[in-house]
């Protein structure tokens, strides 16, 4: 019976305290046609001569810098007909390609395969990466990650695979915008890429403290930030209707800015009595009540909260406001 050819593509960067287990874990695979393209993003440890010892792996050297050229320099290089991501400190659960691609070929192009993680870090796992696995699994578990998009990022970039076609119909990784895996959820999400539900831990995430998405300022909440409302301006706007902000905080006025430079305009509203009938970037605040004047809003939740987002589902669902089409957490 004939096994299409996976084609793995991982970046790496002074992996060598971890680069041994990431590669076994490849090479125990149950699916036995892979590929794996791994791109050296100058190094200055030993990971480069690790890797060059292994037989059925591709090594290359990025000519570029950064993820998203050693990405575009592996996708070039490779055969594969499903195309799916790895990262060089992490690890594969042993049926992660073969379970992937059976839901591939079973719901067919349009889809992506998605897969349980779990977080594993040699010191205490913190709650934030907890809260994030719990929720993420939650969303993968029914094949609803796109609900919540606007959240965070719904397609973790170490635990997805789709068809060669359908990556490059999104563009592959020709876009040099970071967060680079965030990017790519919304481009899967506006292609109209299916979420195929899982219940499988396929992937094994590791935390540590020099991880690029804790370092390097590609990763800061203000890229988070503009990547969400250049894309829900994008593709769930809907400029008939009136659009309103919901929060005043670090995240709420940082989204009032983007709005306010792409000439957007919005109604600003929160709950702290401090802030209502000020103005802030010239920009008055006002209460909730604000909301029963308006027809069909369209509502931007920058509220942390995990409390006070109960709350404000439960007035918005009072309104007749349905998640994911008339409101959308932006944290």
């Amino acid at each position: 019976m004939h096994q299409p050819l996976i084609s793995i593509l991982t970046p790496f960067r002074n992996s060598s305290y971890f680069i041994t287990p990431y590669l076994e874990s490849i090479i125990k695979q149950t699916y036995p046609n892979w590929e794996l393209i791994i791109v050296d993003d100058h190094s200055t440890d030993g990971s480069h001569n690790i890797v060059a010892g292994e037989d059925r792996i591709k090594l290359l050297k990025n000519q570029g810098k950064g993820i998203i050229d050693a990405l575009k320099l592996a996708l070039n290089n490779s055969s594969g007909q499903y195309i799916t991501r790895m990262d060089s400190d992490d690890l594969m659960a042993p049926k992660k390609l073969e379970l992937m691609i059976h839901d591939l070929k079973t719901h067919g192009k349009g889809h992506v395969a998605l897969g349980l993680v779990n977080y594993f870090c040699e010191e205490e796992l913190g709650e934030g990466y907890q809260n994030y696995e719990e929720w993420l699994n939650r969303l993968t578990k029914s094949g609803s990650n796109y609900t919540e998009i606007y959240k965070e990022c719904v397609i973790p970039s170490p635990c997805w695979m789709v068809s060669r076609d359908d990556l490059l119909a999104c563009g592959g990784f020709n876009n040099d915008i970071y967060p680079e895996d965030y990017d790519l959820a919304f481009r899967f999400y506006k292609q109209g890429l299916k979420c195929i539900p899982s219940n499988h831990i396929l992937h094994y995430w590791r935390d540590y403290s020099h991880r690029t998405s804790r370092t390097d300022d590609h990763y800061a909440t203000n890229h988070f930030l503009k990547l969400k409302i250049h894309y829900f301006l994008e593709l769930d706007r809907d400029a008939d209707r009136p659009l309103v902000l919901w929060g005043a905080g670090f995240k709420g006025k940082f989204c009032a800015k983007l709005l306010k430079k792409n000439k957007v305009p919005f109604i600003w509203i929160c709950n702290n009595p401090k802030k209502i009938g000020k103005h802030i970037y010239k920009l008055k605040l006002h209460a909730i009540s604000a909301l029963s004047h308006l027809q069909q809003p369209q509502v931007i939740i920058a509220v942390s909260n995990k409390k006070s987002q109960k709350r404000i589902t439960s007035i918005l669902e009072n309104h007749q406001l349905t998640k994911a089409k008339d409101y959308f957490f932006f944290c």
